[in-house]
């Protein structure tokens, strides 16, 4: 590995490559929407709302007229739109280098998606599992393919509740238990999809990372709360802006080098801020048991099963 500081301008090339990156109207994905499509890959930007997402897609040709982006709708809170947006992409290409699954939601009020799920397990777990396995062939047959998940240093205070995964009726639901253990989710999945992946002899590439803090719409169900706004200003110098908590996604998206399995996060104190390094998660990130558990779970709640055989 590189013992420079990492920086986008370590990204190589990426013409002739399809990369799709949800969420990426706003935040870490509209950041990482703009270094992808800098390096010359074709970026499918999944966007919740199709007017923010064309409204992304022209801020970023103002400075890069050549921008090769293609909005599509994309709403990982309802299993359908999930499924619709697979079958719109494979329709028009017919492979995919690149799946950065980078939307998600945080900290939000108890509420439910469409199909009846938690909602920060439901967007930032259960459909991207949905949209990785409708997408699956398609990496499958796709050289060196990579899926990168982006998690939360969040996930060092979850666990894996799977005797009330939803917090069925608010029972025992806190905004941060509940964010937590979909970032955690969010690892296990990444590890047990190596596994399978590597399993299967399959020229997949799986791999996560996480921002530290970064200064993202993702803060607006708790930026007014009285005890935020305190630690807030304590909290300051050790922020970063987007386009700098975008970076480990990057770098796991893109960095040759790079490991199946491998998470990266900030390199500064606490991960909090920095350069791009690998990071270790915690230790039950890796339970082979949970994350096998949570494959079942996810296979049977999404009507998703992943066709990993060649």
């Amino acid at each position: 590995m590189k013992e420079q500081a990492w920086t986008k301008e370590d990204i190589p090339s990426m013409k002739g490559q399809t990369v799709i990156v949800t969420g990426g109207n706003s935040g870490l994905g509209y950041e990482s929407v703009k270094v992808l499509s800098k390096r010359g890959a074709t970026v499918i930007l999944g966007s919740r709302s199709m007017e923010r997402g064309q409204e992304a897609y022209l801020s970023i040709q103002k400075e890069n007229p050549n921008a090769e982006i293609d909005v599509m709708s994309l709403d990982l809170s309802d299993l359908e739109s999930v499924k619709s947006f697979a079958e719109a992409y494979k329709e028009k290409y017919d492979r995919l280098d690149l799946l950065l699954n980078n939307a998600g939601v945080m900290t939000t009020p108890y509420g439910k998606t469409k199909d009846g799920f938690e909602q920060q397990l439901g967007i930032n777990h259960l459909g991207h599992f949905a949209l990785t396995g409708h997408l699956f062939e398609t990496l499958k047959k796709t050289p060196n393919a990579r899926i990168v998940n982006i998690s939360s240093n969040a996930h060092k205070s979850g666990k894996m509740n799977f005797d009330n995964l939803m917090f069925e009726g608010g029972k025992g639901y806190t905004p941060m238990k509940a964010y937590a253990q979909s970032k955690l989710a969010n690892l296990l999945f990444t590890q047990e999809l190596q596994r399978k992946v590597k399993e299967n002899g399959l020229d997949i590439t799986v791999t996560a990372a996480h921002p530290g803090i970064a200064s993202t719409n993702l803060m607006r169900h708790i930026e007014d709360k009285f005890l935020f706004k305190i630690l807030g200003r304590l909290l300051a110098p050790m922020t970063q802006e987007a386009h700098e908590g975008a970076l480990p996604g990057l770098r796991a998206a893109t960095d040759p080098e790079v490991q199946g399995g491998e998470y990266f996060g900030p390199g500064g104190r606490w991960e909090m801020k920095g350069a791009p390094v690998t990071v270790s998660p915690i230790t039950k990130s890796y339970d082979v048991m949970d994350a096998d558990q949570l494959w079942k779970v996810s296979e049977e709640l999404t009507g998703v099963t992943y066709p990993f055989t060649k």
